[in-house]
């Protein structure tokens, strides 16, 4: 039993281990530190040649996938950051550990005051909640096939098709049941409405057919309510494209927006 037990705990930690070196391998050309930060993975590429001004770019969801987009702004001088909190759905402990980590981040690699924040399917739900309760620090938000409201993804309480066992953590990481969530509004759709009253623009791209995080349910209420409020929002779908592939093949439109929001900021 002890050796059965042994040899599972060595499989498991090699395949973390190899996860994690795959994962990486996207940024094989520069430098990774990966760390833990309050109990949670931590990550932080540098550029090879880092902007004078700090610039960066915080990661919320699905490190190394798609990374042309990181890549690319790696290549601009931005340094790429990461922590996990991908079970905590955006809830307010979440919040906090993003705060400590923005913190962290400012004081130990000199960066720059405001950040740009980048989020794949649930990362939506972080990057638009932190964002929310901190305007002063956020230059443009990228979301890409972006939860906007848990009642979609996980719920599945519309037409996505939703994740009962993600469902049932969601729930209890926010203190909610399937009652009183459906009067719940601490959701990127609603949280949005500070941030395009800050005057921050964002940009979402999205698969049209996507049958997860159905447009219809998360992006297109939430640019709704960002219009509505006054905030500037582009929208990019991809005709005939589900959940996946994130990003775009060429990232130069998100590269563009994001450089540009930079510029008219200074």
């Amino acid at each position: 039993m002890k050796v059965n037990t042994l040899l599972f705990f060595l499989s498991f930690t090699f395949l973390f281990i190899f996860s994690a070196s795959a994962q990486d391998q996207a940024f094989e050309q520069y430098t990774v530190r990966n760390f833990s930060f309050q109990g949670h993975a931590a990550k932080v590429v540098f550029p090879n040649q880092a902007s004078e001004n700090g610039y960066w770019v915080w990661r919320a969801r699905f490190w190394g996938h798609e990374p042309q987009l990181d890549k690319a702004l790696l290549e601009k001088g931005f340094h790429v950051v990461y922590v996990d909190v991908a079970d905590l759905y955006g809830n307010e402990e979440a919040v906090k550990i993003w705060d400590a980590f923005y913190a962290y981040c400012r004081t130990e690699f000199k960066l720059n005051e405001k950040v740009v924040l980048e989020g794949m399917s649930r990362g939506g739900l972080i990057i638009y909640n932190w964002a929310a309760k901190n305007t002063d620090k956020v230059f443009t938000i990228y979301a890409d096939a972006p939860v906007c409201d848990i009642k979609s993804w996980p719920g599945g309480l519309y037409t996505g098709k939703g994740s009962p066992a993600d469902w049932e953590k969601c729930l209890k990481a926010y203190g909610l049941d399937a009652t009183t969530v459906l009067d719940f509004k601490g959701i990127p759709i609603y949280n949005s409405i500070a941030i395009a009253k800050a005057g921050i623009p964002v940009i979402h791209v999205y698969g049209e057919a996507d049958d997860v995080v159905p447009a219809s349910e998360n992006t297109d209420l939430l640019a709704a309510e960002f219009r509505k409020a006054g905030g500037t929002i582009k929208l990019i779908g991809k005709p005939g494209v589900g959940h996946h592939p994130h990003s775009l093949e060429d990232p130069t439109p998100i590269l563009d927006f994001i450089l540009e929001r930079i510029a008219n900021s200074k």
